[in-house]
């Protein structure tokens, strides 16, 4: 039925509302949609950016008479001293000296599964056997050694190192993360800082390392330096892996604040800052990262352990310097749980400050 033009009008029925004022709902539904649409496709253009940028280097493949895979999921983390990305003057402003090539100057083993996320420090400085492996460069193949962890990466590269950690613990490495010094900085100036609480001060020549006891948040550079410093800590190497396991957690802590992930204009940085010297294997992807991200998450949120293998002797003297022993008893069932996926019996990690 037509209207009635005689019918009297209601003071609220809208009819000399503008019409501009009546589309607003459908304008601001509009703009809803174009904002989350963009969201999306930066995002996705995000990390579709990141994952062309990986180095898928290592090849887990050629790593020779590896263990049985166990329950959960084993990640090497490697932090190397490569100075690839850094200029003359950022190598004198970081105390990295100028060696070339990259030697491993920490190592952790990451397990997930179903009682959580495991971090175990791995001090470079352990004397441990060196499997049977195949010079690249010569094709000579000398038998199994005794020599410091970090030798093997000297020796054979990754592909060794995962070889004589998998031949020393038992444990299937599933996937491998390495980051240079560079990379390390760009990640902590990308996050704005990682805020970290000292004990007492620490003053290092050789690292550079000049920070107060307290709390405070650090740079790239001072980060670099406190994570690399050992000789003010009465446990020297294995200290460091502890100061160098506190602060991962921490930086996985503030990374994943809630003002530095899921926006694209923010998660650029962060996410590009360390891909250029990240080297990884080549079963890796952005999902396997975000998996070893959220593992670390949980150690630093508490509910994980932080431990490092378990140490018989520190400065013993060898013919490669002076190292440390494992206790081969507690170091042998700690990865025997790992394997099997089965509780540590060690009380979760404090949450990091």
């Amino acid at each position: 039925m037509p209207p009635d033009p005689y019918r009297p009008r209601d003071e609220d029925d809208g009819a000399d509302e503008p019409a501009s004022g009546r589309r607003w709902p459908r304008r601001l539904r509009r703009t809803v949609v174009v904002v989350l649409a963009v969201v999306v496709v930066g995002a996705a253009s995000t990390y579709g950016w990141a994952w062309s940028q990986l180095n898928n280097d290592v090849d887990l493949a050629k790593v020779e008479h590896r263990p049985a895979p166990g329950k959960g999921t084993n990640y090497l983390i490697v932090g190397s001293d490569s100075r690839d990305g850094l200029s003359q003057d950022d190598k004198k402003n970081l105390h990295t000296g100028s060696a070339e090539g990259r030697r491993t100057d920490s190592m952790m083993v990451l397990h997930t599964g179903a009682h959580g996320a495991t971090m175990v420090s791995l001090p470079r400085d352990s004397w441990v056997t060196l499997p049977p492996f195949t010079y690249p460069m010569t094709g000579k193949r000398p038998g199994p050694s005794k020599n410091k962890l970090n030798a093997a990466f000297s020796l054979g590269g990754p592909e060794l190192l995962v070889r004589t950690i998998e031949y020393n613990t038992g444990l299937r490495i599933d996937h491998y993360a390495e980051i240079g010094f560079a990379g390390f900085v760009n990640v902590v100036d990308s996050v704005g800082g990682v805020r970290m609480c000292l004990d007492k001060p620490i003053k290092d020549k050789k690292s550079g390392a000049d920070l107060r006891a307290g709390c405070q948040t650090l740079d790239g550079r001072q980060a670099l330096a406190f994570v690399r410093q050992r000789h003010q800590e009465a446990n020297g190497d294995l200290g460091r892996s502890q100061n160098q396991q506190k602060f991962l957690a921490a930086l996985a802590k503030r990374a994943a604040q809630p003002d530095q992930v899921f926006v694209p204009w923010k998660s650029l940085p962060t996410v590009g800052a360390g891909l250029d010297t990240l080297i990884v294997d080549k079963g890796s992807d952005l999902r396997t990262l975000m998996s070893l991200f959220q593992a670390m998450k949980r150690v630093a949120g508490g509910s994980g352990n932080r431990l490092s293998v378990p140490v018989a002797r520190r400065g013993v003297a060898t013919s490669k310097g002076d190292a440390l022993t494992w206790d081969e008893g507690r170091a042998k069932r700690l990865f025997e749980r790992l394997r099997d996926d089965r509780p540590v019996g060690h009380s979760p990690t404090r949450p990091s400050p």
